[in-house]
């Protein structure tokens, strides 16, 4: 399932944190991507609500998805790294979650946690001090 964002996503440039001197105090680089779920023309209603349960630690107040990158010395750089998270969570959300079957331990595994419980609890016992009969 491949869909494409890239021309709803809202992109705003800022200053990068950390080392770097003097590029990082005179370039914008560091870009923040944001996109809409509730207003995407390429989600269905039902990838929609599903997106807005999943990716909900993800999305601000006013209801956008908010991904941001600055790994890169470069706008651009940043700009394809904004991309390429918001498509990765974009495809984990939509992605379908196998049921888990549950499942029980097999005889033999009883058997044997059966058998070093009784191989433990003669060791233990053992270990015990031996009282003399009068």
């Amino acid at each position: 399932m491949n869909i494409d964002i890239t021309k709803e996503i809202i992109f705003r440039t800022a200053r990068s944190g950390g080392k770097g001197g003097q590029n990082v105090n005179k370039v914008e680089t560091m870009v923040e991507g944001y996109f809409s779920i509730r207003d995407s023309a390429v989600l269905t209603a039902e990838q929609k609500s599903i997106l807005e349960i999943k990716l909900s630690s993800k999305i601000n107040s006013d209801g956008m998805l908010q991904v941001k990158s600055q790994v890169h010395r470069t706008q651009l750089g940043n700009k394809e790294e904004v991309i390429k998270k918001m498509h990765a969570l974009l495809q984990q959300g939509l992605k379908k979650e196998k049921p888990r079957k549950k499942t029980k331990p097999s005889a033999a595994v009883k058997a044997k946690r059966l058998d070093n419980k009784k191989r433990q609890s003669q060791t233990k016992e053992g270990r015990r001090k031996i009282r003399g009969i009068d």
